[in-house]
């Protein structure tokens, strides 16, 4: 069949805030028990047991946090949940429930927000949370997307920033860097689109960093491989401004140093070679650029063996007392360079 070339679009206001909010929710299932109470009333009522609740939130601003000029809409709210899902794992805790508000400026048709609203339903069925609520409104200054996240667990299990001592063993997962690398791809490609519409977009070749940067995923696994283990972190955080930052975050909330290892940083091939293609230097796009949304961690020397040969860990370094500070050992010459919170930072200039 032919492609309509110009669709008919919806308006916003042929629904109304609340038939906008039912129309674009009421495919929506739910996964947990704690679920008592969702949308269609005043308030969610979430029942945790004897649990504790563990809950964050995030806003996302267009033209501040993503550019849709590259960005597709369903992308962008998967993305946003799984954002949110990354801070509740880095507690250690389960993620059971979301809420979704949104801003939205008059150029944006229904069609629009259902692609939104998709991004957001495959991420609920992913990883198995309820959307119990939220809000949506007008805007003059384009599309703002707040997500609340709750997460449900044992109080014995969670974890904190503050637990990590000194000789504890600095640990992440996976690899960094591919997101902020994915983004200059987009970037660059994007420029070059606005100056030559008539230029293809060369994306061959980079499809891991881009879906790093485009379509993330939160590490809620490594909860259960943990476990598993017989391993508890004895501090935690998740790997969204930055290694740097997130280091440096550890350090401030359990007074500690730390001391970061520049050739155990986990680097993808294809980020090494996009570095290389961009004159960049790959560890430090995994220790300044952020949106990676791995896990990093700190554990109890003891639990060493435990974990050294797991392919999804790598020690990247270790903590010290806290007069000895924060820095980064540099490769083959052990040269010390001091640690500087130089990732993503929504109120300085880029």
């Amino acid at each position: 069949m032919l492609e309509d070339k110009a669709p008919q679009l919806t308006p916003i206001s042929a629904y109304g805030e609340f038939g906008l909010i039912k129309h674009l929710t009421e495919n929506f299932s739910f996964e947990n028990e704690s679920t008592e109470v969702s949308i269609g009333d005043d308030a969610a009522v979430i029942n945790p047991g004897n649990q504790k609740v563990v809950v964050t939130t995030d806003v996302l601003a267009e033209g501040v946090h993503f550019n849709l000029g590259y960005v597709p809409l369903k992308h962008l709210g998967y993305k946003a949940v799984v954002v949110n899902l990354s801070d509740i794992a880095a507690m250690n805790a389960v993620p059971t429930q979301i809420l979704v508000s949104l801003a939205i400026s008059n150029r944006f048709p229904v069609e629009a927000l259902e692609e939104i609203y998709a991004g957001i339903a495959l991420a609920c069925k992913r990883y198995k949370v309820d959307l119990v609520g939220g809000d949506t409104t007008s805007s003059t200054s384009g599309l703002v997307m707040s997500i609340t996240a709750i997460g449900i667990e044992n109080s014995e299990n969670i974890v904190k920033r503050s637990g990590a001592k000194p000789n504890d063993l600095l640990v992440v997962t996976g690899d960094l860097g591919g997101a902020y690398l994915g983004l200059q791809i987009l970037e660059r490609e994007h420029s070059v689109f606005l100056a030559n519409p008539n230029m293809q977009p060369e994306m061959e070749g980079y499809d891991y960093i881009l879906e790093k940067q485009l379509k993330p995923e939160a590490r809620t696994d490594v909860k259960k491989i943990l476990d598993e283990l017989g391993v508890k972190p004895t501090s935690m955080i998740d790997v969204s401004d930055g290694l740097s930052s997130e280091i440096l975050h550890l350090s401030d909330q359990s007074k500690v140093g730390f001391r970061l290892y520049e050739e155990k940083i986990p680097l993808d091939s294809l980020t090494i070679s996009t570095a290389d293609e961009l004159n960049l230097n790959p560890a430090m796009c995994a220790m300044n650029g952020g949106e990676d949304y791995e896990l990093l961690f700190t554990i109890a020397p003891e639990d060493f063996e435990k974990i050294r040969n797991h392919p999804d860990f790598s020690i990247v370094g270790h903590a010290v007392e806290a007069d000895q500070g924060n820095y980064l050992v540099a490769r083959g010459s052990n040269e010390l360079i001091a640690l500087n919170a130089q990732g993503w930072d929504a109120f300085l200039k880029k």
